[in-house]
């Protein structure tokens, strides 16, 4: 018979695990293995270890024929729950048990197996390995060290992603169904409905309570914390409270122990014990944003990483080709910070932050334009929170100059990430009236690069008038070098503005004078624009002629991103020249270079040209086609950039055409699908689409090939991009059924793959 003490209260799971399900069933997965003697539930306080543990043992105490939980408050009471401080009269337990119980397994659950409990928890798990029937299942920060000990690490909840809309609804909002699919909402919505029962997630607050959850990395007890505030606070107003310090949050239950009730105590509780480099370094990576990499912190070198990642206080965020991207974990940052604030060491914290980003962005310059594009961009993303961190502390000590230079250096990531509005703003604080005093071949440059964003962000007239004024500012300075880019942006924008002579004029001069100056990749960007001017004038041979030692000159420099650009007027001119193929070949390669660099402005439009070219030469793609028009649609807004009346109308009955031709079951789904995807997805998928075929001819028709009417069926649908199971459902037959279906047409039409079943099905149309 199975005995189990009433667990006391304060850490009884009184309310439902939620997010928890995996890990639950890892553990009683362990437990029931007759092999495993000793389980550790590690992970940083306030994860919700002991929860799960003690929820596990509820479901597992049947199956042992006695389960034991001790805790030092109570060391005399084997059925109670305390911490671990007593535990060296735990080695008596063996003989306890064998009084008790002459057969069957043994169920100890030792929790919070941390500080001044981990030597009597480690000198007591040694005296029960005598006994076989001893299981252990302990919670922990760290791993206890002992032999044959198997971890189950327990993580945060997961936080929502990037937030997405409706296709040409501005700014994206949260949809409440989604976001509540994501445990560390669910989890909020349920105690939030425990402290205001009238509370719901709606379409409203939905965004206020993502950014809470992401605010507090998805820690069960900080979420349940924040929950409880919505007694005081409305939702939009919590996470203004949260941003700046998350330890403000407490009023946890009365009866809990005492670092639950609090952020503040339980972060002090997370560093007890740290020695004093382990404690300073926390001190300095807490003015660092989340997503810091070794080498931009510096840390290569610092042994109290290891120390730092061991017990929780630092994490990984995430991974960027081979480095780790790392975070203090809150409420430890926020607790950091106020300690170094008190003990005066703050600012200089800050500031060595500040030149710290600073001189990596200003070393970055250099390969920006070559080689070195694709990795820095993406480390530059990467590190991105840490930049602007950097900047606004540029700003705060009046550093205008050094400021400055940093936003000039961040034009091609900035640009690159999709940051317009953000760059505009900074351009527009440090050269516009009643900025800092600055140099003037600063404040041109500046007002240069504003022009950029603003054509960026779909406002080419806007874009005249900057570029404009920054030659004005230019001309006092007399760099012919600067002033020659001036032009060749302002030329750009011209054409973009509709004033193609304007364009011719200025572009003229400029690539005359950045080729005499050996600016390749100037003049290349000059050349690529006025390729454009030809084009709208109707001379296509000039064009191309341009164009052509324009792409040369950009493949030499290996500047990935301005060669896209120029391959994207390539593929425009091949269009004019009813060149389908020879078009897709620049799109495809546009796309491949985009998505190397992350970009995330132009390749909004990029995605549009080529579902119009898809929609003229594979017809059977136009699922695919929605998708990629939608998922086009999403990344725009999420830049804020708009888009020519004139494109904008060739997307719109681009859209109309296919949901003509598509039943809206076929149209919305496709077009849901797009707009959840990623901008890697979206690369993907692109590139995933048949080439247009080289022949001539079209190929023989289905009935010429043998195919049976029901093998047409799925060749068609495999065309459309469907999966297995998708045309299994779509037709009423097993999965089964279909891939035998599907392997009868690859053999039949000779195809290798179902990309070129679909570039078969594509020549029958």
């Amino acid at each position: 018979m199975s005995t189990m003490g009433t667990l006391p209260a304060a850490l009884g799971p009184v309310t439902e695990l939620v997010g928890r399900e995996l890990e639950a069933a890892m553990l009683r997965e362990r437990l029931r293995d007759p092999l495993v003697r000793l389980v550790t539930v590690t992970g940083r306080a306030g994860v919700g270890k002991s929860r799960l543990a003690l929820e596990v043992v509820r479901e597992l105490g049947g199956e042992f024929g006695r389960v034991e939980v001790r805790d030092a408050g109570a060391p005399d009471t084997p059925s109670a729950l305390a911490d671990l401080a007593a535990l060296p009269d735990l080695p008596d337990l063996p003989a306890h048990v064998e009084r008790r119980q002459e057969s069957g397994r043994v169920l100890l659950l030792l929790d919070g197996c941390d500080h001044e409990a981990r030597p009597g928890a480690a000198g007591a798990l040694e005296a029960l390995a005598g006994d076989p029937r001893v299981v252990v299942l302990a919670t922990a920060v760290e791993p206890l060290g002992v032999y044959g000990e198997l971890l189950l690490p327990l993580n945060p909840l997961p936080v929502p992603g990037p937030v997405r809309g409706p296709a040409g609804g501005g700014a994206a909002a949260a949809d409440p169904h989604e976001l509540q699919e994501v445990a560390s909402v669910a989890l909020f919505v349920r105690r939030a409905r425990a402290a205001d029962p009238a509370f719901a997630l709606t379409a409203e607050n939905a965004g206020a309570v993502a950014e809470i959850c992401t605010l507090l990395d998805g820690l069960p007890l900080a979420v349940e914390l924040a929950a409880r505030r919505l007694r005081l606070l409305p939702p939009h107003l919590l996470p203004v409270r949260l941003r700046d310090r998350t330890t403000v949050l407490s009023g946890g239950p009365a009866n809990a122990p005492e670092r639950h009730r609090s952020l503040a105590d339980l972060a002090e509780w997370s560093c007890r014990g740290l020695d004093a480099p382990a404690r300073a370094l926390l001190g300095r990576l807490s003015v660092y944003e989340p997503g810091f990499g070794l080498s931009a912190a510096g840390l290569s070198a610092e042994p109290a990483v290891d120390t730092l990642m061991d017990r929780g206080l630092l994490v990984v965020v995430g991974e960027e080709r081979g480095e780790l991207r790392l975070a203090v974990s809150e409420p430890v940052r926020s607790a950091a910070r106020d300690a170094l604030a008190e003990a005066g060491g703050e600012d200089a914290a800050r500031d060595a932050h500040a030149e710290r980003y600073r001189t990596l962005v200003g070393s970055a310059q250099a390969g920006l334009r070559g080689t070195g594009q694709e990795h820095l961009l993406r480390e530059l993303a990467a590190e991105g929170a840490n930049v602007t961190a950097a900047l606004r502390r540029l700003r705060e000590r009046g550093d205008a100059e050094a400021a400055a230079a940093t936003v000039l250096g961040c034009r091609l990531p900035w640009l690159v990430q999709g940051r317009l509005r953000e760059g505009l703003e900074w351009c527009d604080e440090l050269a516009g009236e009643g900025g800092p005093a600055l140099p003037d071949a600063v404040r041109a440059r500046l007002a240069d690069l504003s022009g950029v964003f603003a054509l960026a962000l779909g406002d080419p007239q806007e874009a005249v008038r900057r570029h404009r004024h920054a030659l004005a500012l230019g001309k006092g300075v007399g760099d012919r070098r600067q002033n020659a880019l001036v032009s060749a942006h302002l030329g750009a924008a011209l054409l973009e503005a509709g004033d193609p002579p304007g364009a011719r004029a200025v572009l003229v001069t400029a690539h005359s004078a950045l080729e005499a100056m050996g600016v390749t990749g100037g003049a290349a960007g000059a050349a690529a624009s006025l390729a454009g001017v030809l084009r709208a004038e109707g001379d296509r041979r000039r064009a191309q002629e341009l164009l052509d030692r324009a792409v040369e000159a950009l493949r030499r420099s290996r500047d990935g991103r301005a060669l896209a650009g120029a391959l994207r007027r390539e593929a425009a001119l091949a269009l004019d020249g009813d060149e389908p193929a020879r078009a897709d070949r620049a799109l495809r390669e546009a796309l491949r270079l985009y998505g190397s660099v992350g970009e995330r402005t132009e390749l909004p439009a990029l995605l549009e040209e080529f579902s119009l070219l898809l929609m003229r030469t594979a017809p059977a793609q136009r699922p695919r086609t929605v998708r990629l028009l939608a998922a086009a649609d999403t990344l725009r807004a999420a830049t804020g950039a708009a888009v020519q009346d004139e494109w904008r109308s060739a997307a719109e009955r681009a859209r109309t055409d296919l949901g003509a031709r598509l039943d809206w079951t076929d149209f919305a789904p496709a077009w849901a699908e797009g707009v959840r995807m990623t901008a890697s997805e979206a690369v993907a998928e692109a590139l995933s689409a048949p080439a247009p075929t080289r022949r001539p001819s079209a190929g023989p028709a289905p009935e010429e090939q043998s195919l049976t009417p029901r093998q047409v069926q799925v060749a068609l649908l495999v065309s459309e991009g469907m999966t297995n199971r998708q045309i299994a459902a779509r037709l009423d037959i097993s999965e089964w059924t279909v891939v035998n279906h599907v392997r009868q047409v690859m053999r039949r039409l000779g195809c290798s793959s179902r990309v070129q079943v679909a570039g078969a099905v594509g020549r029958w149309a």
